[in-house]
């Protein structure tokens, strides 16, 4: 679906929630904006919940046909999920294209994604989306123009197109399986190097791939975009105590997430999973920053990550003065954190000194028995930890060591498998 240089216009329902409409219909801008639309207004109306045909109320809707035609509108994206007979409903009456929030962030991901993997994803998580939504396609689809799928229109070819997406959606889910599999075969060859993985997660666009650049000194791509990660990325970080880790940039989270990428996305954010800490940035400079960083919680817990060290990296100070009282009082209340701009050098061994701090709770001493055959572990530990002790016996060589528990472990498994 190609949306650029498109006017739009927005639709939102204000529920009187914490996260209030003006918020999220600023998301959707920012939405539209990365996926190359230019926003022409928006339209919103106070209810408890959308309209069941029209997603605001009639009255409503029936006002928009002349401001449309006015400003050449071709375009109206609602804030929230429509059924397949709403979005139906409002293209009759509107006679432009409808897309809602979900919609909208599949097709950003769509242009987003670069590795097989990802791109395999976002179309299962489109032709999910599609499929009930199919009918609706094919009877407005000669009114709107363009779109998904061009051929006639008819009963025979729609139960045909449909039976070719649910096959699609079979082999996609097949081939992921084995993508899956080569991943993990990857991640393995990782865990063989034993290192601490940390995983840099948060909300979009919180500046995660700054974060990533200015830790490695590699080049991520950094914009100023929603989602401009979306495929994890993995670099080494040497720390003030010469010891390394691996740093691994995540897809950022977001409010509204559509639940067919939550699934289709669960594999990337094994990453998090995996990871032995977290580094959680979050942006101050937006007004509500405690909610966003509430929604991005929500979700660790929801992949069972609260419980990992986790170093809160508090974002753009250069941006936040407007927020600074409010930020003041946050603080009162954390531990374990800093204030930085990414975009300043300045900060990095304060940063890195900071994750050493939080790696360094979990370090104990232990006593390895290695046979001579991996020497190469004996030159890890003298590399990567501190050696109390060492001995060398008729069999095998003796380390008392101390080391980070968390390594310790990786390397118990790398001695013993």
């Amino acid at each position: 679906m190609n949306l650029d240089n498109h006017k739009v216009l927005l639709l939102g329902i204000d529920k009187k929630e914490e996260w209030s409409l003006t918020d999220s219909l600023a998301e959707l801008a920012e939405l539209a904006k990365t996926a190359g639309l230019s926003v022409a207004g928006e339209v919103t109306q106070v209810r408890t919940a959308p309209h069941y045909k029209y997603y605001l109320g009639s009255g409503k809707i029936r006002e928009l046909p002349p401001l449309l035609k006015d400003q050449d509108i071709q375009i109206v994206i609602t804030d929230d999920e429509l059924t397949p007979s709403q979005q139906k409903a409002l293209e009759e009456i509107l006679a432009v294209k409808i897309i809602d929030r979900t919609q909208l962030i599949l097709d950003i991901f769509a242009v987003r994604a670069k590795t097989h993997e990802a791109q395999l994803q976002v179309e299962l998580a489109q032709l999910e989306y599609m499929l009930p939504r199919l009918t609706r396609m094919w009877t407005h689809l000669s009114k709107l123009g363009g779109g998904i799928g061009t051929r006639g229109p008819g009963e025979k070819q729609l139960e045909v197109d449909k039976r070719q997406i649910r096959k699609r959606i079979i082999l996609i889910k097949k081939e992921l399986k084995s993508v899956k599999k080569h991943r993990h075969t990857t991640r393995a060859k990782r865990q063989n190097i034993p290192l601490l993985t940390g995983a840099l997660v948060g909300y979009t666009n919180a500046g995660k791939s700054t974060l990533m650049n200015l830790l490695t000194k590699a080049s991520v791509l950094v914009e100023n975009k929603l989602f401009a990660t979306l495929d994890p990325t993995t670099r080494k970080v040497i720390l003030p105590d010469n010891s390394e880790i691996l740093i691994t940039d995540t897809v950022g989270f977001i409010k509204k997430l559509p639940h067919q990428l939550v699934t289709s996305f669960h594999s990337t954010l094994e990453e998090v999973q995996e990871a032995d800490f977290l580094i959680h940035v979050l942006d101050v400079s937006h007004p509500k920053f405690e909610i966003l960083l509430q929604t991005s919680g929500e979700l660790l817990q929801e992949l069972n990550t609260s419980d990992k060290p986790c170093l809160l990296i508090l974002n753009k100070l250069d941006q936040a003065q407007a927020n600074l009282p409010a930020l003041k009082l946050f603080l009162e209340h954390q531990k374990n954190y800093l204030v930085i701009s990414a975009l300043d050098p300045e900060y990095l061994p304060l940063i890195l000194n900071k994750i050493n701090q939080l790696l360094a709770h979990y370090y104990d001493v232990r006593t390895y028995h290695i046979p001579y055959q991996r020497m190469d572990i004996v030159d890890l530990l003298h590399t990567k930890a501190q050696v109390l002790h060492e001995e060398y016996q008729d069999q095998e060589i003796v380390l008392k060591v101390k080391v980070n528990s968390i390594l310790g472990d990786k390397l118990m498994g790398a001695l013993y498998k």
